[in-house]
C-alpha cells in the first residue's frame, strides 16, 4: 500500500498545477539537463584540455630560458690531500631558430583539433538535451497510463458489482461474475506495471534533469525541423557537429601528413649560456659565457621517419574515410527520425479514431447488457478495447514529440542557442581565447586564467 500510495501522490502531482509548485515545462527540464549534466562539464574540461595544447604549441615556437645552480668540491687523493671548493649560477636560453615549420604546422594541427572538440561538445550538448526530452514525456506518459489505469480498475469494479447483482436476481451465471473477477484482477495487474513503470521513469528524469518531477506540463506544438526529408538530411550534413568535427579532423590530419615530411630537413638552434662562479678558497670570482649556433638533420634512422610519414598519410585517409561514414550516418539516422516521426502521427490520428469508435461500441455494449442482450463478457471485452485504444494514443503523443525532437538532434539542430533556452550558455572560445597565446604564470593574462579556473571550479 505505500507503494500504491507514493505513486498515487505522483500522479496527483503530476497531472495538476498545485499550490506549491508552478508547472513544469519541457524548456525547464532541457535547462535543468543543461545546467545538471556532468557529461557536458567532462567535456568542457576535455575541451580547455585543447586548448591548452595550442598553448603549448605557441610556447614551443619560443626561446626558452633555464638557470641552473650548483656547489661543487674539487678534490685529490695524493700526498699533497689538496681541495677547492666553488659554487656557480648560470643561465642558458636556447632557441629553434629555423625547422622548416614543423612547429607552426603542429600548432596549426592542433588548432584544427579544438575546432573539432568544440563539436564534440556540442554533440554532447545534444544527446543531454535529448535525454531530458525523452525523460520528460516517459513521465508524463508513464503518469497518464496509470490514470488510466486506476480509472479502467474503478469501471471494472462497477461491472463485477453489476454482474453480482444480476447474478443474485438469476439473470446471469457464475461464470459472468467468474469473467469479472478475473478481469478485475488482470486490471490490478496492469495498473501494478503501470505504477512500476512511472517510478523507473521518474528515476531517469531525476537522473537526467537533477530534480524531481513535479506537475509536468504537456508541450503545446512541436519543434520546427524540415518540410521535407530530402531537406532535413541537407540541413543535417551541412550543421550536424559530428559531420562537422569530422571535417576538422580531415583537416588536422592533412596538417599532420604534411608536418610529418619536414622531420627529414635540418634545422638551427641558437645557444646562450652565461655563468658566474666563485671559489671559497681563494675567494676569486669569474664570470663566463658562450653563443653557438648549430645546425643538422637526420641521416638514418632506421626507417623510423619514412615509416612516420607513412602512417600520417594512413591517418589521414582514415579520417577522410571517417567523414565519408559520417555523413551516410548522419542521413540514416535522420531518415530513422523522420520515419519514427511519421509513424508516431499515424499512430496518434489512428488511435484518435479508434477512441471515437471503441467509446460508442462500449456505450452501446454496456446498453445492450443492461437490457439483456450483451453478456457480461461482451462488456468487459469492448471495455478493454476503449482502453487500449486510449493507452496507445497516450504512447503515440509522447512518442511523437519524443520523435520530432529526435529529427531534431539527427540534424544537428537540438542546441541551447537553437532552442533559445533561458540558461548560463558556455562560452569555448573565451578560455581559449586567454590561453592560445600561452601566458606565463605570473602575468596579468595567467592571473586571469586563475580566476576563471577557480570560477569553473566553484560551479
Amino acid at each position: 500500500m505505500g507503494i500504491k500510495r507514493a505513486v498515487l501522490t505522483a500522479v496527483v502531482a503530476l497531472s495538476t498545477s498545485g499550490f506549491m509548485a508552478q508547472a513544469e515545462t519541457l524548456a525547464d527540464a532541457m535547462a535543468g539537463a543543461y545546467g545538471h549534466s556532468g557529461l557536458i562539464d567532462q567535456n568542457r574540461a576535455l575541451l580547455r584540455a585543447a586548448d591548452e595544447d595550442v598553448a603549448q604549441a605557441t610556447a614551443a615556437l619560443r626561446p626558452i630560458l633555464n638557470w641552473t645552480a650548483g656547489v661543487a668540491n674539487n678534490f685529490t687523493i695524493d700526498p699533497s690531500n689538496s681541495s677547492t671548493t666553488s659554487a656557480n649560477v648560470g643561465l642558458d636560453l636556447s632557441w629553434v631558430l629555423i625547422d622548416n615549420g614543423s612547429r607552426k604546422l603542429n600548432k596549426a594541427r592542433l588548432e584544427q583539433t579544438v575546432l573539432a572538440t568544440r563539436q564534440g561538445l556540442v554533440s554532447v550538448e545534444q544527446r543531454v538535451l535529448l535525454s531530458a526530452v525523452q525523460a520528460f514525456m516517459n513521465v508524463r506518459r508513464d503518469a497518464r497510463i496509470v490514470s488510466l489505469r486506476q480509472n479502467n480498475l474503478r469501471v471494472i469494479t462497477r461491472e463485477l458489482r453489476a454482474a453480482e447483482d444480476r447474478f443474485e436476481v438469476g439473470e446471469v451465471t457464475r461464470t459472468d461474475v467468474a469473467l469479472a473477477q478475473a478481469r478485475l484482477a488482470g486490471a490490478r495487474a496492469e495498473l501494478a506495471v503501470a505504477q512500476g513503470n512511472l517510478m523507473a521513469s521518474q528515476a531517469s528524469y531525476e537522473a537526467a534533469v537533477g530534480r524531481k518531477p513535479h506537475a509536468l506540463s504537456q508541450p503545446t506544438r512541436l519543434p520546427r525541423a524540415a518540410r521535407s526529408l530530402d531537406a532535413a538530411q541537407a540541413i543535417a550534413v551541412r550543421t550536424h557537429p559530428d559531420m562537422i568535427a569530422a571535417q576538422f579532423r580531415v583537416a588536422a590530419a592533412d596538417i599532420g601528413a604534411n608536418a610529418a615530411d619536414t622531420a627529414l630537413r635540418p634545422d638551427v638552434n641558437l645557444n646562450v649560456g652565461l655563468t658566474q662562479s666563485h671559489t671559497f678558497d681563494t675567494d676569486a670570482n669569474s664570470l663566463g659565457g658562450r653563443v653557438s649556433i648549430t645546425t643538422g638533420g637526420p641521416i638514418y634512422q632506421g626507417g623510423r621517419i619514412a615509416s612516420l610519414s607513412r602512417q600520417a598519410i594512413a591517418r589521414r585517409d582514415a579520417e577522410k574515410a571517417s567523414l565519408h561514414a559520417t555523413r551516410h550516418n548522419i542521413r540514416l539516422a535522420v531518415g530513422n527520425a523522420w520515419s519514427q516521426l511519421l509513424a508516431a502521427r499515424a499512430q496518434r490520428e489512428a488511435s484518435r479514431r479508434q477512441i471515437e469508435a471503441a467509446q460508442v461500441a462500449f456505450d452501446g455494449v454496456r446498453e445492450e447488457a443492461s437490457l439483456g442482450s450483451r453478456t457480461t463478457l461482451d462488456v468487459l471485452n469492448a471495455e478493454q478495447e476503449l482502453l487500449d485504444a486510449k493507452a496507445n494514443e497516450i504512447t503515440a503523443q509522447s512518442a511523437e514529440f519524443t520523435a520530432a525532437y529526435s529529427l531534431l538532434s539527427s540534424m544537428g539542430l537540438l542546441t541551447v542557442d537553437n532552442l533559445n533556452l533561458a540558461v548560463e550558455k558556455y562560452d569555448p572560445e573565451a578560455y581559449y581565447n586567454q590561453v592560445k597565446n600561452a601566458p606565463a604564470m605570473k602575468s596579468k593574462q595567467g592571473q586571469q586564467l586563475d580566476k576563471i579556473l577557480r570560477r569553473i571550479e566553484n560551479q
